[in-house]
């Protein structure tokens, strides 16, 4: 027997998170935001301008999508209705059964759209670069470096994110020792500037042969890609900018000449580099970008505390300091130290399954 009535209320749940969602957004004042920017586009002189229209562009595309987000979710919960009308009227197995499918669908959407409206922050909606750099543990650490890599390409692929590789050192004898990569979506610094932090890893060794139980740890730094219209600038007398052969497998161009820069800032002692372009003018493009990133996200949190804490937070790498412990061995537990959520699925956690653990930081701020 189709249970109707708890599918109503199940219906019902999802309209009013929906429509929270949705004020929580604020649609009107986003709809007029909208229209005043595609009046701007249709000025004769609006693309002569290439920063600004880079801009409002990338910015239309971000309100058109949420808007259309809300609309989708209402237009389908009608159309869930409407199989509730013909389920009342004469009981089908086939539309109940999609009825259900729908309604776990939905629920999930939802739930993306609640989590959409905590994106409050100025550079949430931005591209970002993460840097992850092993710790304690060497080798050990090391391989635990490439598998973090490797957790949040997975998530960012599920997420619909670009990812592209900036800059990347091998390990001595296995994994990384660091590795900059930049990802590009929507929100996509909104997401993942929670993962900002020391990752612990425990379990036994591949590396030991008496295949004893390691302990390593991993970094991860995040920092917002600033828009190109972003009045932050560096100033360049202070920072100390190096050449040098990128590593790698290398080709025709790569590693015969000086094409890898890194960008030193003095005064904070903040470094970016880059070796994936193929020219030197290229890296240094790129990599006075991730500068300018790590100096806005650095300004951003001198705000909240100390300037002194911040590198202390980011410089001790070992026991103690961690966000997130992944145990391995003796039991399998991913397990959250700020929010307290916990997974016990590794293998699932590892393979980019990361909404849980984001979605409760996000709640908690």
């Amino acid at each position: 027997m189709v249970d109707i009535e708890t599918y109503a209320q199940q219906l019902a749940a999802l309209r009013e998170t929906i429509a929270k969602a949705a004020d929580a957004l604020n649609l009107p004042q986003m709809q007029e935001e909208l229209d005043e920017l595609k009046e701007e586009m249709n000025a004769p002189e609006f693309w002569t301008a290439l920063e600004r229209s880079t801009a409002v562009t990338r910015r239309v595309r971000h309100i058109e999508g949420r808007i259309d987000h809300v609309t989708r979710l209402n237009a389908r919960c009608d159309d869930v209705e409407a199989m509730l009308s013909l389920l009342a009227e004469e009981p089908d197995p086939d539309i109940a059964r999609e009825c259900v499918s729908e309604l776990a669908a939905l629920r999930a959407d939802a739930d993306a759209l609640e989590l959409e409206t905590l994106m409050r922050g100025e550079y949430d909606d931005c591209d970002c670069v993460l840097s992850l750099h092993a710790g304690a543990g060497g080798t050990e650490a090391q391989d635990w470096t490439q598998m973090l890599h490797r957790m949040y390409t997975r998530y960012c692929e599920r997420m619909g994110f670009k990812v592209a590789v900036l800059d990347l050192l091998d390990g001595d004898e296995a994994g990384v020792k660091s590795v900059t990569f930049q990802v590009e979506g929507d929100n996509a610094y909104g997401y993942l500037r929670s993962e900002r932090g020391v990752h612990r890893l425990v379990r036994i060794s591949p590396f030991d042969s008496n295949a004893r139980r390691h302990t390593s740890f991993a970094s991860m730094d995040v920092a917002p890609i600033l828009p190109e219209d972003d009045k932050f600038e560096v100033n360049m007398e202070e920072v100390r900018i190096d050449t040098y052969r990128a590593g790698g497998a290398g080709g025709q161009h790569v590693n015969r000449t000086d094409s890898a820069v890194r960008m030193t800032h003095i005064p904070t002692g903040t470094v970016a580099q880059c070796q994936n372009e193929r020219s030197q003018v290229q890296n240094r493009e790129v990599c006075l970008r991730l500068l300018k990133s790590r100096l806005m996200e650095l300004k951003m949190r001198e705000k909240e505390e100390q300037m002194s804490d911040i590198k202390g937070e980011m410089k001790k790498i070992e026991w103690g300091s961690q966000i997130r412990s992944y145990v391995f061995q003796p039991y399998t537990m991913v397990k959250d130290h700020r929010t307290g959520f916990e997974s016990g699925n590794v293998d699932d956690v590892m393979d980019g399954s990361l909404s849980g653990f984001i979605t409760a930081f996000l709640k908690m701020q």
